[in-house]
């Protein structure tokens, strides 16, 4: 890692081509060297940079449980991705951010990568902090941003793409258009493209169905702005995601007969909306 940073340091240049001032390259080079949280803001005179470090959390104990368990049902939507080493999930979101700017959608644009860490640029507030910051003063504002999430998600899989984690927090408006960031999931490796699609609407849905002010008036809104344009095929496996997931809302509503948290109640919400409407 040492030499990468050497090579930061000569190639002013191409540093500056990616809006890097000179003055800010010591800087980068400090917060890279002495940094150890997994994503750091990092502010520059030419603006703010974040640093994304991979490695820096275990993976989840579950995972190769959730894995055994899609094979055994024959859920294929259940599939978690591959686990890759720290510099393969750091190349993972590089390669994967290319995929998605090569067919026009915003993205974070990389600054600089060595190793496990990643330099992205600022790409401004977040969706889910513009939601908040409208939830009780304008439902309406706040509603049609879900709705507009939910459009251009619809756009993406029309491109051929997936997400993998379509939440607020990874989304953010760029020129009036929802652009898309972390992209350490890759569930189209596990599955086909269609089935993660679906699942990207589910997973999306998960927020729009517990967070819209308007109800009901919102969720049939979003979902028609995806369907709109999203894939025949992958409108097809979402009928098919939600009538298997649908056996579990019997049990999940007396469950929560008990003890409804906020997890059971969105997974309630969305997928008894979602196994009705499509």
């Amino acid at each position: 890692m040492a030499n990468d940073f050497d090579n930061l340091s000569a190639d002013q240049d191409l540093l500056r081509d990616r809006g890097l001032r000179e003055e800010d390259v010591p800087v980068l080079l400090a917060a890279l060297l002495s940094g150890s949280k997994r994503v750091e803001r990092v502010a520059l005179s030419s603006g703010a940079v974040w640093i994304k470090r991979y490695g820096t959390e275990s993976a989840p104990r579950w995972v190769a449980l959730q894995r055994m368990l899609a094979n055994l049902i024959r859920a294929p939507f259940l599939r978690p991705s591959p686990l890759l080493a720290d510099e393969g999930m750091a190349a993972r979101e590089i390669r994967r951010i290319g995929q998605f700017a090569a067919k026009d959608v915003p993205t974070a644009r990389v600054i600089y990568s060595s190793g496990a860490a990643v330099v992205f640029s600022d790409a401004g507030d977040t969706v889910d902090s513009q939601l908040w910051a409208v939830r009780e003063q304008d439902p309406q504002a706040h509603d049609d941003m879900l709705v507009h999430c939910a459009a251009d998600l619809g756009r993406l899989h029309q491109k051929g793409l997936c997400h993998g984690r379509p939440y607020p927090r990874d989304m953010f408006l760029k020129d009036g258009r929802i652009g898309f960031m972390d992209f350490e999931e890759e569930p189209d490796r596990v599955m086909p493209l269609e089935v993660a699609q679906a699942r990207d609407i589910w997973l999306l849905f998960l927020q729009v169905a517990t967070r819209a002010k308007l109800g009901k008036k919102t969720h049939d809104r979003a979902y028609n702005a995806w369907a709109e344009t999203a894939p025949p095929q992958a409108i097809a496996e979402l009928r098919k995601l939600t009538g298997f997931l649908g056996a579990f809302l019997s049990t999940a509503r007396l469950i929560g007969r008990l003890h409804m948290g906020s997890d059971l109640r969105r997974f309630i919400v969305a997928t008894s909306y979602l196994k009705h409407v499509s």
